[in-house]
């Protein structure tokens, strides 16, 4: 059975060639800076709040 290399995770040049074309023209060029702030506040907060939880854990295992 032959299985479409997008579902093995192997993507090539011409496939993210052709996502990121299809992105722009979703999204318009002037919108994607503000969709990777978003996005990377988003990984921020969420490695904030995951520090946040290793301290309290350690906090709790010093109790």
């Amino acid at each position: 059975m032959l299985v479409p290399s997008i579902l093995l995770g192997m993507f090539g040049p011409w496939e993210i060639v052709i996502i990121v074309l299809v992105v722009v023209l979703i999204f318009g060029g002037k919108k994607i800076p503000e969709l990777m702030k978003g996005l990377g506040q988003g990984l921020k907060d969420f490695k904030k709040a995951t520090k946040e939880e290793e301290g309290e854990d350690k906090e709790d295992s010093e109790e």
